[in-house]
């Protein structure tokens, strides 16, 4: 039997004459998305739209050939971009040369934090931010994006401050200075993104909209006054450069750069996990962070600004089909050409419809449904979550990130502090530590696998189970498992998280001939299994329960699932 370990981790691995058309046409896809988007971010960063391309060549080709996972896309996204312009917006005037300076040392200090996470294994950190405090974190920082491009997509000028409130300001007090045809080409730009994804999500809509939004400004001859656009965008290779910063200019920036390492990891580690455990190749957490600490090195030193990973990137490669980082490195090819050869036609794209791109990308990062979902299953989390969004959309970023922490501490406490004690003795000692108890787990007939964890089933612990689980099954291919049995018992709750995880891992099971079996549950635990989609099936703790509690009580009862 072949396990995840030995799958080549290799980015191009697997690339082969029949699938390169399918990757090159990935690649190609994804130049077109990346191009508008990380110029949208730029600006939001505060920076030139030059630093956004810088970010797409040297620092792209680092991570690909340092990274662990086949399909992450790294790049400057909405979220790291939002950070960026809170965190550096009280330490410099944006678009100033200090400011530019802050942004590539902001990179290069996340980047070296990252590289140390890698090298000290700490890449289990993503297990520490569950999904609510994420989601809440995400959501507050693309509120605030859609609000700016709002006030962008309406042509409403004059500075507006990197606070939420200021802009809010801005917009509720600026409705005089709206620009009628700013927003006929947003709406129409944003028709034509919201309509093409329906339509054909593997078409580059957002490259189609600056085309030809481009196009009208051009053949209608509407001034600058109505419709702003772009202006020059700076060509040529991006040059290596040193920030000039003081000493004390790069303390001050430290904070908000290990906010950005510890927002980059976790996000990025997360989707990376994902998307390895759905394709069926390793997950190598420490080599990812290895890779985007490389890649944030670099960006910092070739004036761009701190890199992270791309939700809606990766899913559109995904979605095309691509299962290597060839697109990744299409993208770099491009990109490079483009700022060699045709910076020049960047310089008439209209603002507004730069806006437009940019609010229908980040819209999605509001997770609405995830909300709702929060609060149909989980009250508590769903209020996590509610509060991460507030404060890191009203207090800011940094806060957010802090709150973030002291909430995760207090869910894992709360979580934690009435666990199920249950003593069990083996020759006179004490029960073994979670670890032990689920690699430990022991067949107790042939072919079936009895395992009970003492303890709930949350974000902190779900990845050791599973994995604990899956190693234990891919073993012994010569006494192949055929049924597995969690033994609910000692399982007082399943968050979110966990339930996730879970689902993910009863699909694995599936894909290698496993049947999952549940037995003793406790009685507000058959409930709580049911919010979460975990026992759509009766059958699936009620057929032959007499002989699974049975396995289960012969295994406890000779001390062997400890």
């Amino acid at each position: 039997m072949v396990t995840l370990h030995d799958v080549d981790a290799r980015p191009l691995a697997g690339l082969t004459k029949k699938n390169a058309p399918r990757e090159i046409a990935a690649g190609v896809t994804l130049l077109a998305i990346a191009v508008p988007l990380n110029i949208g971010y730029s600006q939001i960063a505060g920076l030139d739209p030059s630093a956004g391309l810088y970010a797409l060549v040297i620092p792209t080709i680092i991570y690909v050939l340092t990274v662990g996972s086949r399909q992450l896309v790294a790049s400057p996204d909405a979220a790291a971009s939002a950070l960026v312009a809170s965190s550096l917006g009280g330490l410099a005037v944006a678009g100033s040369g200090t400011y530019a300076d802050m942004a590539l040392a902001q990179a290069m200090i996340c980047g070296v934090l990252m590289i140390l996470m890698s090298v000290f294994r700490l890449g289990f950190i993503a297990d520490f931010l569950s999904k609510p405090i994420l989601i809440g974190f995400v959501a507050g920082l693309a509120f605030d994006i859609l609000v700016s491009q709002v006030i962008k997509m309406l042509g409403i000028t004059g500075s507006h401050g990197h606070e939420f409130v200021s802009k809010v300001a801005t917009l509720v007090t600026g409705w005089t200075d709206i620009k009628p045809w700013s927003v006929v080409l947003a709406a129409g730009c944003v028709a034509v993104l919201v309509a093409g994804r329906r339509l054909n999500p593997l078409i580059p809509w957002a490259l189609i909209t600056l085309i030809i939004s481009s196009i009208v400004v051009s053949v209608t001859g509407v001034s600058a006054d109505q419709v702003a656009i772009l202006g020059p965008v700076e060509a040529g290779l991006p040059a290596l450069t040193w920030p000039a910063l003081s000493w004390q200019q790069w303390l001050a920036i430290v904070p908000s750069a290990l906010a950005l390492a510890v927002v980059g990891a976790s996000e990025g580690l997360l989707v990376s996990r994902s998307y390895a455990n759905r394709r069926g190749y390793p997950n190598r957490p420490n080599k990812d962070l290895m890779a985007f600490g490389l890649s944030n090195v670099a960006a910092g030193f070739q004036g761009s600004f701190t890199i992270g990973a791309s939700t809606s990137r990766t899913a559109a490669v995904d979605q095309i089909g691509a299962r290597t980082q060839l697109p990744s490195l299409i993208l770099a090819a491009g990109t490079l050409l483009l700022l060699v050869f045709g910076t020049g036609v960047l310089a008439h794209i209209p603002s507004p419809a730069i806006g437009a791109i940019v609010a229908v990308a980040v819209v999605r990062l509001l997770a609405i449904g995830e909300f709702r979902e929060l609060a149909r299953t989980d009250r508590a989390e769903f209020s996590i979550g509610v509060v991460c969004f507030a404060v890191t959309l009203i207090v800011g970023a940094i806060p957010g990130i802090l709150v973030a922490f002291v909430l995760a501490l207090i869910n894992l406490a709360r979580r934690a502090a009435q666990p199920a004690i249950d003593v069990v003795q083996a020759d006179g000692a004490a029960e073994a530590s979670l670890l032990d108890r689920t690699s430990k787990a022991t067949v107790s007939a042939p072919g079936v696998l009895v395992v009970r964890v003492a303890a709930p089933l949350i974000f902190a612990n779900i990845v050791t189970v599973v994995e604990s689980i899956q190693q234990r099954i891919t073993a012994e291919p010569e006494h192949p498992i055929r049924h597995l049995v969690l033994d609910m018992e000692a399982v007082t709750d399943v968050d979110v998280t966990a339930a996730e995880q879970l689902l993910t891992f009863k699909a694995w099971l599936a894909e290698h001939g496993v049947e999952l079996s549940f037995s003793r549950f406790r009685p507000q635990m058959q409930h709580r299994m049911r919010q979460h989609d975990l026992l759509e099936d009766e059958r699936m703790f009620a057929t032959n329960r007499a002989a699974v509690s049975e396995l289960s009580a012969d295994a406890a009862s000779r001390g062997q699932d400890n």
